[in-house]
């Protein structure tokens, strides 16, 4: 099966390309430790927004779900490593991240939107990701655990789709999340040398 068969979330312009597949499970402990520091700066990211927005009722509660669910899924990626023999370490990042941040417009009211897009999109990324390392990885237990995951990485999508169509006009939401996502895809087209989950 290819990786363009598989499910992923409409708006992502490309689907990943096999070669990524390739090198993922290739280098199955760096993706683990990378996907453990993925974990942790997405509810980093659930977080900084409700510091920034305490006032947005519904975004405070609604993230607070997120950032709670992420600490957990980094509690599990983390169980995965000292079940390896993986000690925690930083890893450089791949430029998809700051890719996308640069992309958040200075303006207040842009930028409450743009965060909350490229959140979106970051989460539908790894949506597909997961999949793929549920579909592809050959230890069956690990492709359980990836499986297991994917599901909240669509719903967290969701999530911060409908917070920006809660606080801004669906066709401006539309096309600013259409912008990002060609961007999104252009990150991703050149394969990065290090293994990473959004690389």
């Amino acid at each position: 099966m290819q990786s363009s068969q598989l499910s992923r979330i409409e708006i992502l312009k490309q689907p990943t390309s096999f070669r990524w597949v390739e090198q993922a499970i290739s280098n199955l402990d760096t993706i683990l430790l990378d996907h453990a520091q993925c974990e942790r700066k997405a509810a980093g990211v659930a977080l900084n927004l409700i510091f920034r927005y305490p006032s947005n009722a519904k975004m405070v509660r609604e993230l607070t779900k997120i950032a709670r669910e992420e600490l957990e899924h980094f509690e599990q990626v983390n169980q995965w490593l000292e079940r390896r023999n993986i000690p925690m370490r930083p890893l450089t990042p791949p430029p998809y991240g700051a890719g996308l941040k640069a992309q958040i417009r200075p303006q207040q009211s842009d930028r409450f939107l743009d965060s909350l897009l490229v959140s979106g999109l970051i989460e539908a990324r790894s949506h597909e990701r997961l999949g793929l390392l549920a579909t592809y990885c050959p230890e069956p237990e690990l492709a359980k655990f990836y499986q297991s995951l994917m599901m909240s990485e669509a719903r967290h999508f969701g999530t911060y789709w409908l917070l920006a169509d809660t606080y801004f006009e669906r066709q401006i939401v539309k096309q600013r999340l259409d912008e990002l996502a060609v961007v999104e895809s252009q990150l991703l087209a050149n394969l990065h040398p290090e293994p990473r989950i959004h690389s």
